[in-house]
């Protein structure tokens, strides 16, 4: 399967420093200073893509606060009352669910211009926990505000139905991922879909830093820790790619694209 198929959420290395601000406690007052879509170097990975003059304006009036998160602090939980979606403005987070067993499962990572929470639309509560990996920041959108102005702006309407379609596909492109990969084949289109997204995002398609934890992408893709370990290990004595601790350079494109099309 091509890397494009998979989840394009997997957050890796941090957004352009113009983006981070001062961190803040949990708990802290909301960021006080304007946040504007048209000035944002993430406009055209975000909800505003395509978007331009008056309907952008609308955006901007629909953001009222951006929130800071610091590392290892929920965005929102499992259960919370649904009343916003998030912009991811700078930062990492990991979408999870608490499974009977008590076991984590992962099933999302969100980067810079990634919108979060849609999860409680439905059923007005939040399925999952959204956790920051690393001290974080997003813009606030009020879901209701958001309804109305959709109905107003038609090419916001469609913008967001767009959104909504990419998170389709993303958890379409999770379960073909654990259902007819092996575990080679789900770690190189792993690698090969974080070298597009960087690529997106201005930054190196071949050298990148983790910010999870290999527990984390085990889970992610549905292998152990041991797995995921001994594939880093096998790739790095084939020479596809080098491995120091978190950071990952990739050495031979064309040969993870043949691991992951086996």
């Amino acid at each position: 399967m091509h890397a494009q198929a998979i989840a394009t959420t997997i957050p890796l290395k941090a957004v352009p420093s113009r983006m981070a601000g001062p961190q803040c406690a949990e708990g802290a007052v909301p960021a006080r200073f304007p946040t504007n879509c048209s000035s944002c170097g993430l406009r055209e990975l975000c909800l505003p893509c395509g978007m331009s003059g008056a309907d952008l304006d609308r955006i901007d009036q629909l953001i009222y606060t951006r929130r800071r998160v610091k590392r290892g602090d929920a965005l929102y939980q499992a259960g919370d009352p649904f009343k916003s979606l998030y912009a991811v403005r700078s930062g990492f987070f990991k979408s999870s669910v608490l499974l009977e067993s008590g076991r984590e499962q992962v099933t999302a990572f969100h980067m810079g211009g990634d919108l979060m929470g849609m999860d409680g639309i439905g059923g007005e509560h939040h399925m999952a926990n959204a956790v920051a990996l690393e001290d974080s920041e997003v813009c606030v959108i009020v879901f209701s505000a958001l309804e109305q102005a959709s109905l107003e702006v038609r090419s916001l309407q469609r913008q967001f139905h767009k959104v909504m379609s990419r998170e389709l596909v993303r958890d379409q492109g999770v379960m073909m991922l654990l259902g007819t990969m092996r575990a080679e084949e789900r770690m190189a289109t792993f690698l090969l879909n974080l070298s597009q997204r960087f690529k997106a995002r201005g930054y190196s398609q071949t050298e990148f830093h983790l910010r999870m934890t290999r527990e984390e992408i085990g889970s992610y893709l549905g292998l152990k820790l041991e797995t995921v370990s001994r594939i880093f290990s096998r790739f790095q004595d084939e020479n596809l790619v080098e491995v120091q601790q978190k950071r990952i350079r990739i050495l031979d494109v064309e040969g993870l694209k043949k691991v992951a099309m086996r």
